[in-house]
């Protein structure tokens, strides 16, 4: 990959302008070749009240203005405010904003190999899917966000979620039928067939739709941020384990064009910067999750398991969506392969020792 300055010339035909169409990126003509003056718009798709998962890109943001002695900065957008929670990839795809911060699994209409950048029903952890991105996968979903003239950078994990707010108990698959729930991804595409009627709305919009009823379900995070969201305000009944998420991953995304624009250590400064905020969103999480789930509890939400027979009528399910999409797409089938063989190695050194430490550490913990 050619790297260049990203200098703007007053005449706004320089990259920053004319190649980047309307981002926001800018140059000063003061500064010198080597350390430009860079100023980004970051596209959130969540709002700000969740400081953990908004806050990734806030972490993100203040590294890189230390690491380039505050040349190149970037401003941080909550969903809404300019690009629509649920359109981030479009908006940095389109240039209307330099980089984006989201979860694939939103846009898996456009292709549905995105869907293993965030989490697939059943599949990877957290740490498994850390690995994975170490182990090819990162390049893998290059090849994909390639299409939308995008470079992802892996922007951080909430570890298994939990399995959702129900207004009611929901003992069997029967009493899944009818519900209406809002649920994105292939984990949606599961509880469809279930014969759930799925809706895929962004944090913001839940509770509103919860509230009046139109929607009877709900699935967000976790103890921390589904309690700022109020959910248990209006569900009691919550759910866990939440098994279309066991290690969603959430991506940063950016403009190709502009990325490619970018002094080289300016490039380093984003890579490092990224690291630190995915690693920073996993021990948050897990640093406030127990505290908000016993706060949770105290208010009387009633913690549920969701029953056999679900869990098992999901992963077939699962299974037979994965298989039916490889086998009419071979993009989709290039990513899956790989990732079903690294889940198949892994998920037996994890069963050897971390679910044996497992079983016996946390068995009683939740009686």
């Amino acid at each position: 990959m050619e790297r260049r300055d990203f200098i703007r010339k007053a005449s706004g035909t320089a990259i920053g302008a004319a190649m980047v169409g309307g981002c926001s990126s800018q140059s000063s003509g003061t500064a010198s070749a080597d350390r430009p003056r860079v100023r980004w718009r970051l596209a959130s798709s969540f709002p700000r009240s969740l400081d953990t998962i908004f806050g990734a890109s806030e972490v993100l943001a203040k590294r890189v203005e230390e690491l380039t002695d505050g040349k190149f900065s970037i401003r941080v957008y909550p969903a809404g405010e300019i690009v629509p929670g649920l359109q981030v990839l479009d908006g940095v795809q389109q240039a209307n904003v330099d980089m984006g911060h989201s979860a694939s699994y939103y846009y898996i209409g456009k292709n549905p190999a995105l869907v293993f950048d965030t989490a697939v029903p059943f599949g990877l952890t957290a740490r498994q899917q850390a690995a994975w991105m170490n182990a090819g996968g990162l390049e893998l979903m290059r090849e994909i966000f390639a299409d939308f003239n995008i470079i992802n950078f892996p922007g951080g994990n909430t570890g298994t979620q939990m399995g959702g707010w129900f207004r009611k108990p929901v003992n069997s698959l029967e009493e899944l039928k009818g519900l209406k729930m809002r649920i994105p991804g292939l984990g949606g595409k599961v509880m469809s067939r279930l014969g759930v009627t799925v809706q895929v709305l962004a944090g913001g919009d839940i509770y509103p739709a919860l509230e009046r009823g139109a929607i009877d379900a709900t699935e967000w995070v976790g103890p921390y941020d589904d309690q700022k969201l109020g959910f248990h305000k209006v569900a009691k009944n919550y759910y866990y384990p939440g098994w279309w998420e066991p290690g969603p991953q959430l991506s940063f995304y950016v403009n190709k064009t502009a990325y490619e624009a970018l002094p080289a250590g300016y490039q380093a400064a984003l890579a490092t910067a990224s690291a630190e905020a995915s690693a920073n969103m996993m021990a948050e999480y897990d640093a406030k999750n127990p505290i908000a789930l016993q706060e949770l509890l105290a208010e009387g939400v009633q913690l549920q398991r969701y029953p056999d027979e679900i869990l098992d009528a999901a992963q077939k399910e699962t299974q037979a969506l994965m298989a039916e999409k490889a086998a009419k797409d071979p993009s989709y089938k290039k990513v899956f392969d790989h990732w079903d063989a690294f889940r198949k190695q892994s998920n037996q050194w994890f069963g050897t020792c971390e679910q044996a430490y497992s079983d016996f550490a946390f068995g009683d913990s939740i009686r």
